[in-house]
């Protein structure tokens, strides 16, 4: 279980360099890296890869964060009138 918090931790901390150019701290990095493994991991079944070992975990918690990221910022960017 922590190796799978240290992964997520990992994981929404790359996700936030890709998306935004900086990590978002401890707590956030490692709630985007959570709920993005699980987003991921439904994401790659959807696509019907299989991911193999801690890379693969690793990888797939990266693409859901970034999905995840992407979608908050889509839904939060301030509207201009």
């Amino acid at each position: 279980m922590i190796w799978y918090l240290l992964i997520g931790l990992a994981a929404g901390w790359i996700a936030n360099l890709i998306v935004n150019g900086s990590g978002s701290g401890l707590v956030i990095n490692l709630i985007v890296g959570v709920i993005g493994g699980f987003l991921g991991g439904w994401i790659v079944e959807a696509l019907g890869w299989l991911p193999v070992g801690t890379f693969g975990t690793f990888l797939t918690s990266v693409i859901g964060a970034v999905v995840l990221l992407l979608l908050v910022s889509l839904i939060t960017r301030p509207r201009r009138n």
